[in-house]
C-alpha cells in the first residue's frame, strides 16, 4: 500500500466512517474484526488493480495497448480505471451479476480502503456502477462496503483477500490462472516456502504445487509465442495443462519433450485434452509430424517455417522443448511458427496459395486429432498382442494362492471337495484347449 494516503479522498471517507456502524468481518487478520460499513456512490468508488482474480488480463490489457505501466503508474487514473471497468464487466457472467444486482440489490459489504479503494466486491460494484450509470437505477446508486484502516499493510490486504477468495461465496470469482499467479506471487514471498503457501491459500500443499506447475507449463506457452499469445487467452485449457504438467513430472527429458511440444501445439489448435491424453508418450511427435506431412497444405507449411530464418526464440525452444529431445526440428518449427502469429495473419505457401493462420490451426487440430486417434489404437494394438500372457499370468498367480490357501480350507466343516475337483477338472480342460489353438 502506498504509505501516502490520497488525503481528499480519505477525508470524504473518513467523514462517514465516524456516523457509520460496525459489522464482523471474521476474515480480517487483526484482533479487532469488527470494521464500519459504510454508503459510497458507486462512482466514487476506485476499483482495485492489484486484483488478482483479473490479474491474467492486466498482463494482456498492458501487452495489447503496450504501455506496461498502464495499472501502475497512476492506479486511481482514470486509464488505468477504466482499462480495469473494461475487465471486470468483459468477464464471464457479468450479465448474470447485473441481472442478480438488479433483482436482488447488493447482498454483501464489499471491503475498501481507507481511500476508497476496492479490496474485494470489485465485480458486483462494477456491476453496481453499469447499472447506476447506464440505466439509472436508483438502488445501483450506493456500494456497501467494510473500511479497513488507514494503516493497512500490503501483507495485511493480500492475506484478506486470499482469506475471503478461499471462502465458498467468493471463491468461484477465480480463474485457475489468476489463483496460479496468485499462488506464485505468495511462493516468492515466502521464500518459496510451500507450507506456507498452503496456509494461506488454505488448500493442501500438493494442490498449490500443482496448481503452480501448471502455470510454469503455461509461462513457456506464453514466452515463445513472442506476445502474440496471453495467460488469459488459455483460462479455458486447464484440464490440458493439468495433464500436461502431471505426466512430464517424473519423465526423462526427451518424453517431456516430446510430449510437452504436442501438447502446446494441441493447445494453440484447439485439440481436445481427452484426445492430447492418447500422445502422452515418447514418440508423440512423431505420430503429429506423420500426419502433418500427410496434409498438403501442412506440407507446404513445413517448408515454410523451415526457411524461416533463425531468431533468439529459437534458444528459447531449445530450452522448453529440450535441445536434445527425439527429432524435434519440423514440430518445434511449426509450434514457433504458429505460436507467434494471430489467427487472422496471412501466410504464404510454396504454391503461391495464400492463407490465414486460423485455416492453418484447423488443419492442424485435425492432423493432431488423427495421431491421437491413430497412438490409440496402437496402444489397443499393443494390449491385445500380450493380452493372453497377462491373463494367463493372473490365472496362474490365483492358482498358486488357491494351493496356499487350500490345506486351512479343508480343515473347516464347510468345505466341499467335490466341487474343488469339479473346478480343478475345468481347469484342465481350459487349458487343453488353450495348448490346441
Amino acid at each position: 500500500m502506498n504509505p501516502v494516503l490520497d488525503q481528499e479522498r480519505a477525508n470524504f471517507l473518513a467523514a462517514r466512517v465516524t456516523t457509520a456502524s460496525k459489522q464482523l468481518l471474521p476474515q480480517w487478520m487483526r484482533p479487532e474484526k469488527e470494521l464500519p460499513v459504510v454508503n459510497v456512490p458507486t462512482d466514487w468508488v476506485r476499483f482495485s488493480t492489484l486484483n488478482h482474480r483479473t490479474r491474467a488480463e492486466q498482463m494482456k490489457e498492458t501487452k495489447t495497448k503496450g504501455v506496461y505501466d498502464l495499472f501502475s503508474a497512476d492506479p486511481l487514473g482514470t486509464a488505468a480505471q477504466q482499462a480495469q471497468f473494461s475487465i471486470l464487466v468483459s468477464q464471464e457472467g457479468f450479465e448474470d451479476l447485473k441481472n442478480d444486482l438488479r433483482a436482488r440489490g447488493q447482498q454483501e459489504p464489499a471491503v475498501v480502503t481507507a481511500e476508497g479503494v476496492l479490496i474485494n466486491g470489485n465485480r458486483r460494484s462494477a456491476g453496481l456502477r453499469s447499472l447506476w450509470l447506464k440505466e439509472n437505477l436508483p438502488s445501483a446508486r450506493y456500494v456497501r462496503a467494510y473500511v479497513l484502516p488507514s494503516d493497512a499493510t500490503a501483507d495485511e490486504v493480500i492475506d484478506l483477500e486470499t482469506e475471503l477468495q478461499v471462502a465458498k461465496d467468493y471463491r468461484e470469482d477465480y480463474s485457475w490462472v489468476n489463483e496460479a499467479l496468485l499462488i506464485e506471487e505468495i511462493f516468492i514471498a515466502s521464500k518459496k516456502d510451500w507450507d506456507r503457501v498452503a496456509q494461506r491459500m488454505r488448500l493442501k500443499p500438493e494442490k498449490v504445487r500443482a496448481q503452480y506447475e501448471k502455470l510454469q507449463q503455461l509461462h513457456q506457452l506464453v514466452a515463445l509465442s513472442n506476445g502474440t499469445r496471453y495467460h488469459a487467452d488459455f483460462v479455458g485449457n486447464e484440464s490440458a495443462f493439468e495433464e500436461l504438467s502431471k505426466h512430464i513430472k517424473d519423465k526423462a527429458s526427451d518424453e517431456a519433450a516430446s510430449v510437452r511440444g504436442v501438447y502446446f501445439i494441441g493447445t494453440l489448435a484447439g485439440v481436445n485434452y481427452r484426445d492430447l491424453r492418447h500422445l502422452r508418450r515418447k514418440d508423440a511427435t512423431s505420430f503429429v509430424k506423420g500426419e502433418l506431412a500427410s496434409d498438403p497444405t501442412l506440407a507446404q507449411l513445413l517448408t515454410v517455417v523451415a526457411s524461416e530464418p533463425a531468431d533468439s526464440s529459437d534458444d528459447f525452444l531449445d530450452d522448453v522443448l529440450g535441445a536434445d529431445a527425439e527429432e524435434p526440428e519440423d514440430l518445434t518449427a511449426v509450434l514457433s511458427f504458429l505460436a507467434q502469429r494471430t489467427p487472422d495473419e496471412i501466410v504464404t505457401l510454396p504454391d503461391g496459395a495464400t492463407v490465414p493462420v486460423e485455416d492453418l490451426l484447423n488443419s492442424v487440430r485435425s492432423a493432431v486429432t488423427a495421431a491421437a486417434k491413430e497412438a490409440s489404437e496402437e496402444a489397443k494394438d499393443a494390449q491385445a498382442v500380450i493380452a493372453p500372457i497377462v491373463r494367463l499370468s493372473e490365472a496362474l498367480d490365483e492358482i498358486t494362492r488357491a494351493g496356499t490357501a487350500l490345506p486351512k480350507a479343508r480343515a473347516q466343516s464347510g468345505w466341499d471337495e467335490d466341487k474343488f475337483k469339479k473346478l480343478v477338472e475345468e481347469v484342465k480342460t481350459a487349458t487343453g484347449n488353450l495348448e490346441s489353438m
